[in-house]
């Protein structure tokens, strides 16, 4: 990337976008403002806005290094070291998995469960990887007791370091999910989970997955990728009250087989599946028998 001269922001950031363009990266154009905004200290609006009225380039060596990693494939949120989710701004960066915008519907729908549950519900988070699902619980059901787990170390350090900084009233423990909580079986109104469900051998395509989320929170440990997921939920069931609503995000490619999974369990009535965003299955939703 060429150096800029000062007061030549939107030359630079074209030049940034143009530069992850080439390097096949998603969303050039989003990820040129926000590498401009975090050099610069300011919000993506604020960049856009002064793209148009013309303020001073970041500084080249800074902002040039940033881009050059995001070409690399890099994540975005490595090199801000923030994610977005839902109303929440996250610490993220190596050893925990970024949260992704279609987590956010699995959140909304454990929300709506809890909420539905009572004045007082209690949510519990296996594997909660960054601490998001559970943060967004406390956030918008401030009412909600919150409990979250998490297996891996640098994992539980992410989540740990943004219940701290959020300073939002989640119960955080590190540990296995398929064992967590002996002390809330049978007293947990609702159970989130976005547990590993890749397929084994099935190795993700986007380099920001393949070579930067922890393995430990991607493969399933099964060729369907549902060993996990139903080691995961045969704890939920044990954790859930009777009429208790379990919420599991999935692969898309899983939004029949784990609903059958379940099924077939005799744990569980009222199994259904919901879709993200984008129409793609996303989660299922199970009521406790």
């Amino acid at each position: 990337m060429t150096a800029q001269q000062p007061g030549d922001l939107r030359a630079a950031v074209r030049g940034a976008a143009a530069r992850l363009a080439e390097a096949g990266v998603p969303s050039p154009d989003v990820d040129a403002v926000a590498l401009a905004a975090h050099v610069l200290g300011r919000t993506a609006a604020q960049v856009r806005t002064a793209m148009v009225v013309g303020a001073p380039a970041p500084d080249p060596a800074a902002y040039g290094a940033l881009v050059e990693q995001r070409a690399d494939r890099v994540p975005l949120q490595h090199l801000t070291g923030r994610a977005a989710f839902r109303r929440l701004e996250l610490a993220v960066g190596p050893g925990v998995f970024t949260p992704r915008p279609e987590t956010e519907v699995v959140a909304g729908l454990a929300i709506d469960a809890a909420r539905a549950a009572g004045a007082s519900p209690v949510v519990v988070d296996l594997c909660t990887g960054s601490g998001a699902i559970a943060l967004a619980v406390a956030d918008e059901l401030p009412t909600a007791t919150v409990h979250a787990v998490e297996l891996g170390e640098d994992a539980h350090a992410w989540a740990a370091r943004n219940v701290a900084d959020t300073r939002l009233p989640v119960a955080l423990v590190h540990g296995d999910a398929t064992t967590a909580f002996p002390e809330l079986e049978g007293a947990v109104d609702v159970v989130v989970s976005n547990p590993p469900y890749i397929p084994l051998g099935m190795v993700p395509v986007d380099p920001e997955v393949r070579d930067h989320d922890p393995e430990l929170a991607l493969y399933g440990g099964s060729d369907d990728g549902l060993a996990i997921p139903l080691a995961v939920a045969a704890r939920a069931a044990v954790l859930l009250r009777r009429g208790g609503v379990l919420v599991m995000e999935h692969a898309d490619s899983q939004g029949e087989s784990l609903p059958r999974a379940l099924e077939r369990s005799g744990s569980w009535r009222e199994v259904h599946d919901e879709r993200d965003l984008t129409g793609r299955p996303r989660a299922t939703v199970a009521t406790r028998a």
